[in-house]
C-alpha cells in the first residue's frame, strides 16, 4: 500500500471572477472547493490513475470534515489525526480579464504534542506500508525533526520512503535518508547552498545528494524538463509543450506518479516518463485541479527521455 503524509492540508477554494477590484464587491462567477496539501494531492492523483493509497496526517473542525468528505467522495481512503484546531483554508482567485492567478494561504492550524504523538503512533502501526511518500509543510509548533522521525518510521517499517519539502523541515527529514527526494531548482539550491544554472548543475546538485545516502533524486526544472538522478544513472525528461493553466500541484502529480509507476515494477525511466507525463498534464488545468487520466495518456507517449 501507497501512504501519504500530508501534516499541514488545507480546503482550498478555487474562486473565478472577472476582474478582482479593490474598494467595491466582487462577483463570484464560479466556485471550486477540493481537498488540498502536497500529500493529499498524491492520493488523489494516485486515485485518478486507478492506483491505491491510504492519506494520513492531522484534520480538524468543519473544515477537516469537509476536506475528509471530499476525499471519499473521490475513493481516496483516510486515517487521519483529528486535532482540536481548524484545517486551514486556501484561496486561488482567478481573474479571466488578466488571465492571472492569485494565491492567498493560510499558515495553518496548531497542533500540539499529543496530536502529534498519536500521529507516530500510528506510523509505527499501519498495515503493509510499501511506500510512504512524506510532503509539504508542517502546522505550526510541529518540531522541525518530525520529518525526519516519520521517514525513520517508516523505514524502520520497510517502507521506500519519499520526502518533499523545503527548508529547515527538509534538511532535517535529509538526515534520515529517504530513498527518493524531489526538490523543484529553488528548493536543491536551498537544500545544497549551491547556485544552480541549468541543468549540468542540477545534476551535480542532485549527485552531491546522492552520495549522502539518497538512492534517487528527481528534480522538477519547469520549462527544462525533470531530472532522475542514481549512483548509475542520470536523465531528462523533456514533456510536449503545452498551454499552461495552472501549476498548482503539478510538482505533487510528478512525484505521485513516479511512485505508482515504481510501486507497479516500471524501470526507473518509464516511471520517469509518466511522472514527466503527469506533472505536464496537472499543468493544463485551471486552478487546483489535478491531472486528468486522458491528458497523461495523451501526453505519455510524446515525452522525450534523454540519458546524460
Amino acid at each position: 500500500m501507497i501512504y501519504t503524509v500530508t501534516l499541514n492540508p488545507a480546503l482550498d477554494r478555487a474562486i473565478d471572477l472577472e476582474e478582482l477590484v479593490t474598494d467595491d464587491a466582487n462577483r463570484i462567477q464560479s466556485e471550486t472547493r477540493y481537498a488540498g496539501g502536497k500529500g493529499i494531492d498524491a492520493s488523489r492523483l494516485i486515485k485518478t490513475l486507478g492506483g491505491e493509497s491510504i492519506a494520513l496526517g492531522f484534520v480538524g473542525g468543519f473544515h477537516g470534515m469537509e476536506l475528509e468528505h471530499l476525499l471519499l467522495r473521490q475513493g481516496v481512503q483516510c486515517d487521519f489525526i483529528e486535532t482540536r484546531g481548524e484545517t486551514r483554508t486556501n484561496i486561488l482567485i482567478f481573474e479571466k480579464k488578466k488571465n492571472t492567478h492569485t494565491s492567498l494561504n493560510a499558515s495553518g492550524q496548531v497542533v500540539n504534542e499529543v496530536e502529534i504523538s498519536e500521529l507516530l503512533k500510528k506510523m509505527e502501526t499501519v498495515e503493509n506500508p510499501a511506500y510512504v511518500i512524506v510532503s509539504g509543510s508542517v502546522p505550526k509548533e510541529v518540531p522541525e525533526n518530525i520529518y525526519k522521525e516519520i521517514v525513520g518510521l517508516a523505514k524502520g517499517r520497510g517502507a521506500i520512503v519519499a520526502l518533499d519539502a523545503d527548508d529547515k523541515v527538509m534538511k532535517a527529514g535529509l538526515e534520515a535518508k529517504p530513498h527518493i527526494i524531489k526538490p523543484n531548482m529553488h528548493e536543491l539550491e536551498r537544500i545544497t547552498g549551491r547556485e544552480i544554472h541549468g541543468v549540468n548543475d542540477a545534476v551535480a546538485a542532485a549527485r552531491d545528494l546522492q552520495k549522502k545516502g539518497i538512492e534517487i533524486v528527481l528534480v522538477t526544472m519547469g520549462k527544462e524538463g525533470a531530472l532522475l538522478v542514481t549512483d548509475s544513472l542520470a536523465a531528462r525528461a523533456i514533456a510536449p509543450e503545452v498551454v499552461v493553466q495552472s501549476t498548482v500541484g503539478a510538482g505533487d502529480c510528478f512525484l505521485a506518479a513516479f511512485i505508482l509507476a515504481h510501486s507497479r515494477g516500471q524501470g526507473l525511466l518509464d516511471c520517469l516518463r509518466l511522472a514527466a507525463a503527469t506533472g505536464s498534464a496537472a499543468s493544463i488545468t485551471p486552478g487546483t485541479e489535478l491531472a486528468r487520466k486522458s491528458d497523461v495518456d495523451s501526453l505519455y507517449p510524446r515525452v522525450l527521455i534523454e540519458e546524460i
